[in-house]
């Protein structure tokens, strides 16, 4: 095939920036997209003025579409509950597929959806379109090398994600366990906590979770977050979070007995240690004296392509150019992550291990799915997210 023809299900704010930022822009390397579909015909409305693409044709029913033989790969850009579903229903089809973060709401459907993705010889990929920035690249490859020495210490504070109440009255379902399934942990954070365990290159065995709901705003989940992790060599952890603060805070640190990272403000430094901390202590004849250690600005290859780049490397590994950067079917690890810190926050900050007991994760958010409210409120409206939702590292 010259080209790759996608379809996008979801008009929204991320799929109407998809078609118009990316595709119409030329950002999209052999690649058009050639069928769109929303449920709301006044969202197919709002991009037919706004697109250059007069040859792409419209569905307001998905599996329409998927059936249309339009589409060699599709962009899924719908609440989150619909991810696992859609994404079954294109891989059945033998359709290439991209899905948005999370990969789902609870673990349960997204390792249904991974069983799929196991039987089908498409080619499924999650928008983690952070992992391709290179200052993440590089922290994780200084992990993946040794360079920190044995794991003490990973703290992230990501407090920079402000919204104002406006922002929960855009949407019907935001910032609602049936709408969303969750708050600042579902909703802005998927990629830290993606990115939390992919440059660590590993997962906590525990987490306590402590969860504030609607504390900043007229909403029913939470806005607040601090969780705890611990690893399985003793390390710990700290991951914080909210919607409510302003200025907020971006720093991404990873301490170890061979020295640290420290991502901040759009650079990355690394403390090196010319001895491991834990042999230095063992045969120091001084009580006070430190290691020595190198602190060094480290230099990246200066890439940051994030979801352009993500699309364009789906593009070229489906015509065999290079081989595919985030299998879709990695995108479970956030997931249980994010529920992990849920499940703990609702149950007074309780110690949860991992594996999760994903039956009852499922049971209490069914609990609370069973009591939330959708708002009365304009379900019309795109917003221009561009700006919003890039690099957290500028």
């Amino acid at each position: 095939m010259e080209n790759v023809r996608y379809g996008i299900i979801g008009l929204g704010n991320q799929g109407t920036n998809y078609a118009i930022k990316i595709f119409d822009a030329g950002k999209a390397t052999d690649a058009i997209v050639t069928a769109m579909c929303d449920i709301n015909p006044a969202k197919i409305e709002n991009i037919k003025a706004k697109t250059s693409n007069t040859e792409a044709k419209y569905f307001t029913d998905y599996r329409e579409m998927l059936d249309s033989g339009l589409c060699d790969a599709v962009l899924i850009e719908v609440p989150h509950y619909q991810h696992p579903e859609m994404v079954m229903e294109c891989l059945k089809r033998g359709i290439n597929v991209i899905c948005e973060k999370p990969a789902g709401v609870y673990t349960k459907q997204v390792r249904e959806m991974n069983a799929a993705a196991e039987k089908s010889d498409s080619m499924f990929a999650m928008m983690f379109n952070q992992r391709t920035n290179c200052l993440y690249r590089k922290m994780r490859d200084i992990v993946r090398e040794g360079g920190i020495g044995e794991l003490q210490r990973v703290t992230w504070i990501i407090t920079d994600w402000y919204r104002t109440q406006h922002y929960y009255d855009s949407g019907s379902w935001r910032a609602t366990w049936q709408g969303e399934g969750g708050g600042v942990l579902i909703n802005q954070c998927p990629h830290q906590i993606d990115l939390v365990q992919w440059v660590v290159g590993e997962m906590p065995v525990a987490v306590n979770g402590f969860c504030q709901y609607g504390k900043w705003h007229d909403i029913e989940v939470e806005d607040e977050v601090t969780a705890y992790f611990r690893y399985k060599n003793g390390a710990t952890g700290v991951f914080i979070t909210t919607t409510g603060e302003a200025p907020g805070t971006n720093r991404f640190e990873i301490s170890g007995t061979g020295g640290k990272l420290i991502c901040e403000g759009g650079k990355l430094t690394w403390y090196k240690n010319g001895e491991d901390s834990a042999v230095w202590s063992k045969t120091s004849k001084e009580g006070f004296k430190k290691p020595p250690k190198e602190v060094i600005e480290v230099e990246t290859d200066g890439q940051n392509p994030q979801h352009a780049g993500i699309i364009n490397n789906f593009t070229a590994a489906l015509l065999g150019r290079e081989p595919l950067f985030v299998d879709g079917r990695e995108g479970i690890a956030g997931v249980e992550l994010m529920n992990a810190i849920e499940l703990s926050g609702w149950n007074n900050g309780e110690t949860v291990t991992l594996p999760i007991d994903e039956d009852r994760y499922l049971r209490e958010l069914n609990e609370h799915r069973a009591v939330s409210r959708y708002k009365e409120v304009d379900d019309n409206a795109v917003a221009d997210t561009a700006g919003t939702f890039e690099s957290k590292v500028k």
